[in-house]
C-alpha cells in the first residue's frame, strides 16, 4: 500500500517534469520556511511562482485543488515572505499556483497514468486578510 507521503512525493515529481516541459525553471523543492513549507518555487518566464502540489488516488475526498485550505494558504504565503526576504529583489513579481494530479494507475514503484491540472494564481496574499 503506498503512503500519503509516498504519493505526494510521486506528484511533485511529475510536477516538476510537467513545469520543466513548459520551459520553467526549478528554483527550489521542497522549500522550508520554520514549519511551513513549499513544495516547488520556479520562474515562469520573469515572475516568480510559488506551487503547491496537490495528489490523490481517488476523488472520495474531493478534488486535489480542494485541500488547499484557507490554513494552507497562510501557511505558503508566511513561507514565500520568508524567501523573499532572502532575495536580492523582494519586489519582482510573484504568484501563487496549485498543481493538482489524480493519480490514475499505480504500481510498487511509481504512478503510471494521471491526470494533471496547473491552476496559475490559485489564490493571492490578500484571500485570506
Amino acid at each position: 500500500m503506498h503512503t500519503p507521503q509516498w504519493l505526494g512525493a510521486e506528484g511533485e515529481t511529475i510536477a516538476v517534469r510537467y513545469l520543466v516541459a513548459q520551459g520553467w525553471r526549478i528554483v527550489e523543492r521542497n522549500y522550508r520556511y520554520h514549519r511551513n513549507e513549499i513544495d516547488i518555487i520556479a520562474l515562469d518566464g520573469e515572475a516568480l511562482c510559488f506551487i503547491e502540489v496537490k495528489t490523490r488516488a481517488s476523488l472520495d475526498k474531493g478534488h486535489p485543488a480542494e485541500s488547499v485550505t484557507a490554513k494552507k494558504r497562510k501557511e505558503i504565503i508566511r513561507a514565500a515572505s520568508g524567501y523573499l526576504a532572502t532575495r536580492p529583489d523582494p519586489w519582482m513579481t510573484c504568484r501563487f499556483d496549485v498543481i493538482a494530479i489524480r493519480a490514475l494507475r499505480l504500481d510498487e514503484r511509481t504512478i503510471l497514468d494521471y491526470r494533471i491540472e496547473h491552476i496559475k494564481s490559485a489564490f493571492m496574499t490578500s484571500d485570506d486578510l
